[in-house]
């Protein structure tokens, strides 16, 4: 039996009809703000996870990142078709194979982690704490961006070095991507938020695709009700076409705006789920 299918007599439990509601509302609402946004949707879709359903954080963080690989699969297939890439692949590429390979990083640091601790919960917690700070971290640098001084970096080995933490962070956290992918792609490479929006949707497409393939190849797949995947991934493509097209709608201060009203609800979201995980 693999690591991640060893799991309590009650984290096993029967979903009535309102609890595929509440996975589809919660997958198609992250993956709607996810691709307006740029964050991919595991950073909503991840604490929510936590606070409201039953599961526990390896069944959480194996769903969050195949439903953000839905979504982001979406969106890059989308952009191709459509043109006007606004991704410049010189500098873009290597970050996505460093993110690939920061994925597998930080999914062996997920399992160290799982293997070590006598309370599968309190990996949870420790998710939430990293994920707090790296949302504060994110949020404060977002309110004083326009003071920053930013870099046009095109060095690959920087590229490839930037890619490695971003992919080892999310892929650890089990949300495919977050604020501080986008906040990289502000700092390092100077981008306007719509580019940055479709530059980390492209990272993260990379990250949780090599995540995904290496958990099919060793086995290391949680337990959980398939139908419970379906309905996440349904709500995460149809998530994304919704939120792709207000992306083009909306302006990018109306963009900026919305970055940060979520940050500030996933530092309180975060901060109950670390109480609730250490209890």
């Amino acid at each position: 039996m693999n690591e991640f299918s060893i799991f309590n007599l009650t984290d096993r439990f029967e979903l009535g009809g309102y609890m595929y509601l509440l996975y589809f509302i919660i997958s198609f609402f992250s993956s709607t703000i996810g691709a307006m946004s740029g964050i991919g949707g595991g950073v909503i879709n991840r604490p929510l996870l936590d606070a409201l359903s039953p599961m526990n954080a390896a069944t959480v963080s194996f769903l969050s990142g195949t439903t953000v690989l839905a979504m982001s699969t979406y969106t890059v297939i989308r952009g191709r078709i459509r043109g006007g890439s606004k991704i410049d692949q010189k500098t873009m590429l290597p970050l996505a194979i460093g993110a690939a390979i920061g994925g597998l990083i930080g999914r062996e640091i997920f399992s160290y982690f799982l293997r070590s601790m006598d309370n599968v919960n309190h990996v949870g917690g420790i998710q939430a704490i990293l994920l707090l700070l790296v949302t504060l971290g994110s949020f404060v640098y977002t309110l004083n961006k326009n003071k920053i001084h930013t870099k046009q970096i095109s060095n690959v080995v920087v590229c490839i070095i930037a890619g490695l933490f971003l992919g080892t962070l999310s892929s650890f956290l089990g949300i495919g991507g977050g604020p501080f992918n986008l906040v990289i792609l502000y700092y390092l490479f100077s981008m306007t938020t719509k580019q940055a929006v479709e530059n980390s949707l492209y990272i993260i497409f990379f990250s949780q695709l090599a995540n995904l393939v290496t958990n099919l190849i060793r086995g290391n797949i949680a337990e959980f009700e398939l139908m419970i995947l379906i309905v996440m991934i349904v709500a995460a493509i149809a998530g994304a076409a919704f939120g792709s097209k207000l992306h083009h709608k909306l302006k990018e201060t109306s963009i900026e705006r919305l970055f940060i009203g979520l940050m500030v609800a996933l530092i309180l979201v975060n901060a109950y789920n670390i109480y609730q995980f250490f209890q």
